[in-house]
């Protein structure tokens, strides 16, 4: 199918949406891609005096000064700072201050649950913490999608072997390999009762940064089920803490565990009989293991569980699937050779 043939086709809703926060002559161009492109485009790139960048899964292009895409940069649209103004205009609604609590992490929410990064000056406050940016010099528009099923790939694991009960699990691997789409897609199809062997679960997800229910203005932008409460920007630990106190869930979700008092919130809502669902960074479970204060997690027993993911064969590949011990249950299609 040749692009003039595949731009004609619908584009999806997704990509429509996310662009209603790039200025026009930018939102015109991407507009116009194939198809094809857009479905592998994952951020869009906007960098002061540099052209601008589509980043993907084996993709790495620039848009043209002109139309379509090239992967000489020299041939690429410019980021004026106008473009900058705008998009960030466009993102905050036009009032920094009300995003301001978002802004110290580094990022807005968009309607759609997609994600604007920021890079520009930091301000810090009087302890030594980030306060807010400013001289904002590069914008990355992330765009979320969703994946309804994609957790089918790690239902076999969910299930314990007695009881219909799920494990505890936490899902592993570097930047970029579906580990919060495959939580996002494992909270609604337990909330849904859409695993064999499971009934419905009531789930609270300690959403501290956003990304695993994608909230703007106290509503999720993505399906989480009919049983499901989200703490939308609260602290993982207060959140365990506060939802094993007053949300009585029998799953908790939460996305990047990694300090100290993540850890003691994990291994108390576990010793509370409450199924605990998280995510880290780490390429291997020795990698997470030799991680500052996670290797009480392992000998605590908190997850019965561990799921490695990479993007050998694209994002959420399973590599292998490891028991509470250690000893490895699966090789999933990653690691089949």
């Amino acid at each position: 199918m040749n692009a003039t043939v595949s731009s004609r086709l619908p584009l999806p809703r997704e990509w429509v949406q996310a662009l209603q926060v790039c200025p026009q002559d930018i939102r015109e161009r991407l507009m116009a891609l194939s198809l094809q492109t857009v479905t592998r485009v994952e951020e869009v790139r906007l960098r002061l005096g540099q052209p601008v960048q589509l980043c993907g899964t084996g993709l790495d292009l620039f848009l043209r000064g002109d139309s379509g895409v090239t992967t000489r940069p020299e041939e690429g649209l410019i980021v004026q700072k106008e473009h900058l103004q705008k998009m960030l205009q466009m993102s905050t609604q036009s009032s920094l201050y009300a995003v301001e609590e978002e802004l110290r992490r580094g990022f807005v929410t968009v309607a759609g649950g997609h994600r604007v990064g920021i890079a520009g000056r930091a301000v810090l406050s009087e302890n030594h913490s980030i306060r807010t940016f400013r001289d904002m010099h590069a914008l990355n528009l992330r765009i979320a999608r969703e994946f309804p099923g994609a957790s089918a790939t790690i239902a076999p694991y969910v299930v314990r072997e007695r009881g219909g009960h799920p494990h505890s699990i936490l899902i592993l691997s570097p930047p970029q390999c579906g580990k919060t789409t495959l939580l996002r897609d494992l909270v609604r199809a337990l909330s849904t009762g859409n695993i064999l062997g499971v009934p419905p679960q009531k789930i609270t997800v300690i959403d501290e940064r956003s990304e695993i229910g994608g909230t703007v203005d106290g509503i999720p932008q993505f399906q989480l089920g009919p049983r499901t409460d989200v703490l939308d920007g609260c602290p993982k630990a207060e959140g365990m803490l506060m939802a094993i106190r007053s949300l009585s869930p029998e799953v908790v979700v939460t996305d990047e565990i990694g300090r100290q008092e993540d850890v003691q919130a994990v291994l108390e809502a576990t010793h509370a009989g409450v199924t605990v669902m998280a995510s880290a960074h780490a390429g291997s479970l020795e990698e997470w293991q030799g991680r500052p204060n996670m290797m009480d997690l392992f000998r605590g027993a908190a997850f019965s569980r561990y799921i490695i993911l990479s993007r050998r064969r694209g994002p959420g590949t399973v590599e292998r699937v490891f028991n509470g011990g250690g000893k490895v249950v699966s090789r999933g299609a990653g690691d089949q050779g």
